[in-house]
Formats: structure tokens, sequence, C-alpha cells
């Protein structure tokens, strides 16, 4: 038994044997069978029980006779071609001739043989069985390949461009099309330039080089043009495609549009070179830690000069745990759980601790990001010791200066008032013009007084605020301003954290200074925006280049004027952790913006 086919290997072979002798089925069967242990022949008697069989069962190959009763060998050729397409079929008969080797191979029979006599014709016919068999199963495997490869094509989320040996442009995807804004119909024939800006020319010449040597596949990014000029930054990969001969089949293009991918890259490129920048040059210390690890990852100058170290000793000998105290680890463990936890934190005094064993004060904030695919602690450090020192120095000098303010202003008023007293008696007795004009300097003498212990207390540091609203403050505030022609509207709505008390001086300053410098029939509007509230008027206004100086101590446009009213808005700003800036209003007038200011509303 020997059987010498291309096809050994590819699996068994079911043939469908169809004669209308019996005996010589049988043995045609046998033999075959003999021939090829990979064979199983099944018969059929005539065309009708042949097309019965086709149509129940999975068949590999038929063979027919020519000369049987109902339909011939060729019309049931003509009648499979029909139904089951490219399936192998070989016409073995013994009623050979020119004109019936004609007719079946126009109607497309695969193989014709004669039947000889002997059993060498066995062997033949085994072997062209294999051979037809191993085609059909190659061409059947090759459609079935070519059609995944045409779904996977046209589905697929990249851009695909085929190429034929000729770099010659021959298919474009639907998702091509939609990158390079071409139909496919008017790229086929193009070559690769027509969508390859002047400036990648170079790099991409290199690549088609190199796949012209069939030599496998490559990677590149260039800058493409699309169909209505708009540049953009295209990834490609690149692949040649060659049969058993190492022939050229086709050149296939994976492309994407990464042209925000790579701005973005650009983008964090810049990005880093500044960060890189802060980092080395920040006045304030600035830690990298890994949490996970409990080490030091980078430290910039700065930090390594507050801990009184080099760089290198922080880096290699220094845990982060040993910078701190030990009664306050557990504290900082449980902030920097936070961190990792929201992504950022803030902590606003905490005790560091140098190398020589000394304790400095410092200001924390701290955000969780991952830096070179490790996830770590950027914490930046502000030491604010000195600064802290200053502020208690400067809190007891302003309390220093209000309990003298106080008792100047307590001892200075009983010998004014008695002086007022016995002014204005003199003054009803002799009605003298140089007594009026003492009188007005002791009312001054007295306003300077008040201003002045007002002054004095407005720029204390709040210690406890309350829930004021807005409206209801400033309309109080109005009752004490002493005109009956000035009007207010308060388009202000919400509720601020503050001193209750302090913030009605403010409005009643702001209203009095309107008053004062607009006239009794001023008309005064209260509002919010996004950053505070605003007092506004329709007043002469404040020229542009005295604006600075307006909540300077003294100043002021009128003769009889402190000049500390606006002085004192800016302290009592200042004491609630608020702003106050001046400019002109929609009327022509004044405006005061009161900024940082959190409203409810």
């Amino acid at each position: 038994m020997s059987d010498s086919s291309p096809a050994e290997g590819e699996g068994p072979i079911t043939v469908l044997h169809v004669d209308d002798d019996p005996d010589l089925s049988e043995l045609t069967a046998t033999f075959l069978e003999r021939e090829s242990d990979r064979m199983r022949v099944e018969t059929a008697a005539d065309a009708a029980d042949a097309l019965d069989r086709l149509a129940d069962g999975e068949f590999d190959c038929v063979v027919s006779d020519y000369d049987m009763p109902g339909q011939n060998g060729i019309e049931l050729l003509e009648t499979v071609r029909e139904r089951f397409q490219a399936l192998p079929f070989i016409l073995y008969t013994g009623k050979g001739s020119e004109e019936i080797a004609s007719e079946a191979i126009s109607a497309g029979v695969t193989e014709y043989l004669q039947k000889e006599s002997g059993t060498g014709h066995y062997t033949v016919l085994a072997n062209r069985i294999s051979n037809a068999v191993a085609k059909h199963r190659s061409r059947t495997a090759l459609e079935v390949s070519q059609k995944r490869l045409s779904l996977f094509i046209e589905q697929s989320p990249l851009g695909v461009l085929e190429y034929d040996s000729e770099f010659e442009i021959v298919g474009l995807n639907e998702t091509g099309e939609e990158i390079l804004g071409y139909d496919e119909s008017e790229l086929v024939g193009q070559s690769w330039k027509t969508l390859v800006s002047e400036d990648s020319y170079g790099h991409v010449d290199e690549i088609t080089d190199k796949l012209a040597e069939a030599s496998g596949g490559f990677h590149s990014v260039d800058e493409n043009v699309r169909e209505d000029g708009e540049r953009i930054v295209c990834e490609w990969h690149n692949r040649v495609i060659t049969d058993d001969s190492d022939d050229v089949v086709a050149v296939f293009s994976l492309f994407q549009d990464i042209t925000e991918r790579v701005e973005r890259e650009r983008e964090l490129a810049r990005a880093k070179q500044r960060f890189e920048k802060v980092f080395e040059y920040a006045n304030d210390a600035i830690f990298i830690v890994d949490p996970a690890a409990g080490e030091f990852v980078d430290c910039n100058p700065a930090a390594a000069e507050l801990l009184g170290a080099s760089k290198q000793a922080v880096l290699e000998d220094i845990e982060p745990r040993e910078t701190h105290p030990a009664d306050v680890l557990s504290e900082l463990d449980g902030f920097f759980e936070d961190v990792i936890t929201e992504g950022r934190g803030y902590t606003d005094r905490v005790p560091i601790s140098t190398v020589d064993g000394a304790v400095r004060t410092v200001e924390m904030s701290a955000v969780y990001l991952e830096l070179d695919d490790r996830p770590c602690i950027v914490n930046h450090v502000r030491d604010t010791t000195e600064q802290r020192a200053r502020k208690r120095e400067v809190e007891e000098q302003n309390h220093r200066l209000t309990e003298f303010t106080s008792g100047v202003g307590h001892d200075l008023r009983n010998p004014l008032q008695i002086a007022q007293g016995r002014v204005k008696l003199v003054n009803e007795d002799l009605d003298n013009r140089h007594l009026n004009v003492a009188e007005t300097a002791l009312e001054r003498a007295e306003q300077l007084i008040d201003k002045l212990m007002t002054l004095s207390q407005s720029g204390e540091r709040i210690e406890r605020t309350t829930p004021v609203d807005l409206a209801d403050a400033a309309e109080a505030s109005w009752e004490t301003v002493p005109t009956e022609r000035a009007t207010l509207t308060v388009e202000a709505a919400g509720v601020v954290a503050a001193d209750e008390s302090r913030l009605r001086q403010l409005f009643e300053n702001l209203f009095g200074n309107a008053v004062v410098h607009g006239g009794e029939a001023v008309a005064i509007t209260v509002g919010t925006t996004e950053r505070g509230f605003y007092v506004a008027d329709d007043g002469p206004g404040i020229p542009a280049d005295e604006r600075e100086r307006v909540f300077e101590p003294g100043y002021s446009t009128v003769t009889d004027g402190t000049g500390f009213g606006l002085r004192i808005v800016a302290r009592i700003a200042q004491s609630h952790g608020w702003g106050v800036a001046v400019s002109e209003s929609d009327d022509g007038g004044a405006r005061f913006d009161v900024t940082g200011v959190e409203i409810d509303r």
C-alpha cells in the first residue's frame, strides 16, 4: 500500500464514488482504501442517489463514471457545480473520448481519467484524488483567511492601507478614510507621496526600501497630509506579505492618528522641564517620598538645606519618619493616608527635626501621583519658623498699641469733655467768634480720638465669627448714616462668616464715605460678586492716580475729614482675611470691592 500524495497528513479524505456497476464500485473502493489509509470511500448507484448523499453528508471529492442511467457524469458535474460549487469532481470513465473530455473541462471538472485494465490505474486515481482534495482545501483555507482578513480590515479600529509590490495603493478601509479624509477610490493607483508631507519623504522612502527587500515589518511615525491639507501625525506599522516563493503579495500598513497624543507628550515634556526648574530652584523645600518603601526618592537643594544635610545624605541615610518628632508621627501618618486617599492635602503647622536636633515649624502641602510609574507623595514644605515669630511679635505690638491707645483715649476724654463744656458755657454768654473756633476744634479732637480708638481695634485678629446675613448687616448699618436724601439699594444675598459688629462698622464707614464725597442725595448699591461683595455709588468717583492712596492713614480730600474712615475699612477686611480694592462704578462713582469672601448663597 502506497501513497505519494503531497496532501499526506492533512486528515482523512471522504470520497463519493458514483457508478451504476456495484461490483466495480466495490472493487474501486477497496483498492482506493488500500492505496491510502486516509481514504474512506462511499458509493452511489446513480446521479440522483449521489445528489441525495451529497446533500445529507460531507464529502471531500466526487469520483463519477460518465455513462449512467438518468443523468450522465457530465450532467451530474453541472448539477454539483450549481449546488456545491468548487467541490473536487473527477470524471473516471471507461468510455472516453476527446469530445467527452472537452465537455467535462467546459463544465468545470477537476480531473479527467480513463479506466484501464489491471490495477495500476487505482494508484493514479488515488493520487489524483489526494492532490485535488489538497488543492481544494488550500483554496478553501485561503478564501477563509482572505475573508477573515477582509473582515479585520473593514472592522479594524485602525486605518489599514494596502499597497502592491510597486507600492501603489490598492485599498483603504473605512477607518483610514476617516483619518486621511480621502475616499478609497481617490487613492487607488497613487503612491505614498500623496499622503506624506515633504518633511517626512526621506524617512518614508527609507522604510519602503526596507519593505521592498521583504525583510519583515517596520514601525514609523510620520507627518501626513489629509485631503483637506491639514497636517497630522500618524503612527504606522508596516508589514510585507509574501507567498511560499518569497514573492511579495501585498504590503499592509496599519496606522492611527496620534496628533493629540504627540501634542500631549510635547506639553508633558515642557511641563516636566518647568517642574524640574521649579524643583531645583524653589525657595521652599520639596521632598518626593515613596510611601510604600518609606524612603526619600528625591529632594531639592532647599530641602537638604532645611534638614541641614547634603542631598546625598538625605537620600541615602535619612528616612522620612526620622525628620519629625516622635510625638507627631501618628498624626502625620493620618495626614499622608488622607493624601493617598484624596490625592492631595494641606497642613498648616508641623514640627520638623534637622540633623543637628533643632526643631523648625513648617507648613506642608502634598499631592499623590505617579512619577516614572512609581506611586509617590510630592511634599512641598515651607519653613514658617521666622514668619511665625514675626507674626507673634507684631500681634504683641498691636496688642500693646491697642492698650496704649485705649488708655490714652480714656485719659484724654475727661479733660476734653471738661474743656468742651467750659467753652460752651462761656460762648453762650459771650458768643465770641474765637470761642466758636475753639469749640469746633475740640469736637474735631473728639472725632479723632474716636477714629483712633476704632482704628486700633479694627485690625485685631478675629478669633470667633458667626454667620451674618449680608443684606441685614448692610440695612442695619444704613440706619446710622446721617442723611435723609441718600438712597440704598441692597442686591446682596447670602450669609458670610464674620464678626457682625466689625462688618457693620465696615458698611457704616463705606456709606459715610459715599455721603461725604457724593453728597446727601447720593445713590448707593450693595451687591455680591463671585469673590465677595461691593459697595458702589454714583458720586464723582476717585481719580485713578489716587486710588492706591485712599486706604492710607490720614488721607482725605475734604477739609473736615479725619482720613481714617477707609483705613478702618481696610483693617476690618484684613482682620477677616479679606482684601479690599477701589475702582470706578458703572455710574461713574466709586466702587469698593471686598474680596476673598466665602458667601453661602
